[in-house]
């Protein structure tokens, strides 16, 4: 048996120490040296610590309201360092502060670096978060690829197929399978392997004939009137994992889809356009947002076709024709919630407190409208309450933990004890409502505290007990989708940017613009102006809820939709994969120099464009503003 060596037989407190003198890229490096070094290199502490280090300080640079548990300033020296001057690590310049107090002993140190860790931590009581797949997520390289595109061949032409919503499918929960379901502008459904375990990432594995989505059902004529997808619907699309079932929203009818054979299984008509849809759960019905209600869809219970009245009807031959054998079924219609005011964008099914795979009865629809409505699903159709926003929201989700927004601020200036922190994380029944829309034509981010007695009590009252509303820091520009990613939230804006922050609503962690590719592709004049980028419309996170703590690492990337093709951000030094890499290269040595050739005089032509547009800007300066009129 070979001997240990000096490294392997040290403490691992020690052995951690060594390890916060290194950088990132070394400790890294070290964890492929044995199984030993593996383990200690991934421990959460270290990296929990790393984060801490790298973004807690830096964002939250020391200032006079910085203060130690007895109320104490601890920016005595906050003078020491000119305004000007670039700090690398903040963290280290506030340690080295509390060192310089000589006021301070050496156990008051500690305990206040452990006051001030105890104040950032964004985890909760129970929250196993994987702290390597933080630091990699806050401060690693990023990379966009793009997903297939879906094509149609019309003789030599080769057009394509621009992709009508998303939705995230599980077929097996004990394989790491992962596909995307999209619908397709000629009403048909693609589904595309998200993380490569039957075909290439990226790549589509299978796609169903064109018109299957289709409210006068698959073959119908569709050359008068558009009868497929509505693309101005965000939520058109839900899956069910467990009975491999598909819902679609197309116009005023609910399509049925079973994902393992691609055909359609149930088209369910309702009185207005179908709006939004709520995320689809075994356990409990589907909600549709209708244009002007709210309908419960339990797709669970089959409808009972009744004979006498389908048989009548049937004999009616009209080619085309809608179905109206509803009309004369005598049974009442199912209960409905009518709405105020028209146009709900975004359905939520809260999880219960402390739980993230477990349901409560509420309800939470936003929209168009200046109010989130609460429903109960216990007493549907009667609305429950409703919480003021004033914005137009257009996404929700939610965190299963409590939030106070006067806890979170002075959590965020780390005011708070060790007692204090962790007496306002265990609050009991506590959940966050977070929400994004619009407000004057500015971003808004909008965090809601909620609060009941007992969550698992019949009418137990869900109440209102905090709000954050972030209006004038979120973006300049409409948020369009938020989700929560590990520890953060993350949203997507008009501005084409992903910007995650901390669960404050407030800290910002890190942003990327998806339209900014890490390859050297053919640059253009337009590239820089605004609106030439896309935009994601809706983001998920690929990681299966609750799939953390032994899940595998650096696994958890996003998926966008940019209303005409689907991308995923992940975190690596590797450059994305594009559309281009699923074509099969056919092309001669002869036509592949061509294009070479083609492309280097598209540089040269942008280089000389570029010069020239310099030179009369240059011009201009120069007083002689008319020139370029005759250039």
């Amino acid at each position: 048996m070979a001997s240990l060596s000096l490294l392997e037989i040290l403490p691992d407190e020690i052995f951690l120490h060594i390890l916060s003198f290194l950088e990132f890229r070394d400790v890294v490096i070290l964890q492929s040296v044995s199984k030993h070094f593996l383990g200690l290199c991934r421990d959460g502490n270290f990296w929990r610590n790393r984060c801490l280090s790298a973004s807690a300080i830096r964002l939250y640079r020391l200032g006079p309201d910085w203060v130690d548990e007895d109320g104490a300033p601890l920016s005595g020296i906050n003078t020491a360092l000119g305004q000007g001057d670039r700090v690398e690590d903040q963290n280290d310049v506030h340690w080295s502060r509390l060192e310089s107090l000589s006021q301070l002993s050496s156990k008051r140190r500690k305990r206040e670096q452990i006051r001030i860790a105890a104040n950032w931590d964004p985890t909760f009581p129970g929250e196993n978060a994987n702290w390597y797949d933080e630091y990699i997520q806050r401060y690693g390289p990023i990379a966009v690829s793009w997903f297939e595109q879906p094509q149609v061949q019309d003789g030599a032409l080769i057009d394509q197929i621009d992709v009508s919503g998303i939705a995230l499918y599980r077929p097996s929960t004990s394989a790491d399978e992962l596909f995307a379901v999209s619908p397709l502008d000629d009403g048909s459904v693609c589904l595309w392997d998200v993380k490569g375990t039957r075909g290439r990432k990226g790549s589509i594995l299978s796609n169903s004939s064109p018109g299957l989505l289709c409210t006068d059902g698959p073959g119908a004529d569709l050359s008068k009137r558009s009868k497929m997808i509505n693309t101005g619907v965000t939520e058109c699309v839900s899956i069910d994992s467990q009975r491999h079932m598909a819902f679609f929203a197309v116009q005023s009818h609910l399509i049925e889809v079973d994902l393992e054979t691609l055909r359609v299984v149930g088209n369910h008509p309702f009185e207005w356009s179908i709006t939004t849809l709520s995320a689809a759960d075994p356990h409990v019905p589907l909600t549709v947002g209708t244009l002007h209600g709210l309908h419960l869809h339990d797709f669970r219970a089959r409808a009972e076709h009744r004979d006498e009245y389908q048989v009548r009807l049937d004999r009616i031959s009209r080619h085309g024709a809608r179905d109206f054998s509803h009309v004369l079924d005598p049974r009442p219609l199912a209960p409905y919630a009518s709405l105020a005011q028209s146009g709900p964008q975004s359905i939520l099914h809260l999880e219960r407190s402390g739980s993230t795979s477990q349901l409560s009865d509420d309800i939470f629809v936003a929209g168009r409208f200046s109010n989130i409505l609460h429903y109960d699903r216990r007493m549907f159709p009667a609305i429950r309450g409703s919480i003021h926003s004033g914005a137009r929201l257009c996404s929700l989700t939610s965190l299963p933990y409590p939030f106070s927004s006067l806890d979170s601020d002075l959590r965020r200036h780390f005011q708070l004890s060790e007692e204090q922190v962790e007496r306002a994380k265990s609050a009991t029944g506590g959940r966050t409502l977070i929400a994004c829309g619009e407000y004057n034509t500015k971003g808004s981010l909008e965090l809601y505290g909620l609060s009941s007695k007992a969550d698992n009590a019949p009418q137990s009252l869900v109440i209102q007990s905090s709000t954050m509303k972030n209006r004038q820091m979120a973006s300049r520009s409409k948020l369009l989708s938020v989700i929560n990613h590990g520890t953060r939230i993350v949203f997507s804006d008009g501005q084409g940017e992903l910007k995650w922050i901390e669960r404050d609503g407030i800290t910002e962690v890190r942003r990327h613009k998806i339209g900014k590719s890490e390859r050297v592709a053919h640059r253009s004049l337009f590239g820089s102006m605004p609106g030439s980028d896309d935009i994601a419309r809706k983001i998920l996170s690929t990681r299966a809820p609750g799939d953390v703590g032994d899940a595998r690492v650096n696994d958890d990337d996003i998926l966008f939709w940019t209303g005409e093709r689907l991308g995923m951000l992940s975190f690596s030094s590797k450059p994305g994969f594009s559309p281009e890499d699923f074509v099969e290269n056919t092309k001669t040595p002869e036509e592949v120099a061509a294009e070479e050739q083609e492309q280097m005089y598209n540089e040269r032509m942008r280089l000389a464009l570029e010069r020239q547009a310099r030179d009369v800007r240059f011009v201009q300066n120069l007083g002689a503003g008319s020139i370029h009129n005759g250039l």
